[in-house]
């Protein structure tokens, strides 16, 4: 087996293929609307078709992807007014996170979000779309998380899981990535200063930038 897959599995097989398919579909590999070939994926991560199939079960119930009768599994694809939708109720849901977040911030919550976004910038710079995928997650979950509800970090989470596979077509671009970039150390700033409402007002366009680039990238395809 490839060396980079050792390193990365989990104690499980389940849970393996369960992070490959998950990795897959972040990057690109697996595109939106893509068939998942088992057999193939199944050789290739050296596993038997049962964890396989699990994995397969999961993702689908959390709408990654979908299952047709006679043709098998595929990459979920969502239209231009589902993902408006789910940025929207994203942007409903955050806004509300960031508002608490403020009030119950821990000490030294700014510290670990400059640490990580310095692993945005280190990503950004190298085009790595994957580390930059899973930085940005973290960066913008040790703002969610601090509110301290953990249920509404939950529903939060759903949503970005939904919208996993469009992640690398956004920062596939480099303009994108650059500005993604100035837009978490503006946050950064905001919440430094204690200002929510510039922080709430800078993560709305964030939200608002992606959506605009994905619109164009939809209508393409």
């Amino acid at each position: 087996m490839d060396t980079a897959l050792e390193r990365r599995r989990p104690p499980t097989a389940q849970q393996f293929v369960l992070a490959e398919l998950r990795r897959a579909i972040t990057t690109g590999e697996l595109r939106p609307g893509g068939p998942i070939r088992q057999d193939a994926l199944a050789a290739r991560l050296d596993v038997s078709r049962v964890p396989l199939r699990e994995a397969l079960k999961s993702l689908e119930a959390e709408g990654l992807v979908v299952h047709h009768v006679h043709r098998g599994y595929f990459v979920a694809e969502l239209s231009l007014e589902d993902l408006e939708e789910i940025y929207r109720i994203r942007r409903l849901l955050e806004t509300e996170a960031v508002r608490a977040a403020v009030v119950e911030m821990p000490d030294g919550t700014v510290g670990v979000l400059e640490e990580i976004q310095r692993e945005v910038e280190r990503a950004a710079e190298g085009g790595d779309v994957t580390a930059m995928a899973e930085a940005n997650r973290r960066f913008h979950f040790a703002l969610i998380e601090a509110s301290g509800m953990p249920r509404l970090v939950r529903l939060i989470a759903t949503l970005w899981d939904a919208t996993d596979a469009y992640r690398s077509l956004y920062y596939a671009e480099d303009p994108h990535r650059e500005l993604a970039v100035r837009e978490h150390r503006a946050v950064i700033s905001a919440l430094r200063n204690g200002d929510v409402e510039a922080a709430v007002r800078c993560l709305d366009e964030h939200r608002d930038h992606a959506v605009a680039a994905l619109r164009e990238v939809l209508d393409l395809e």
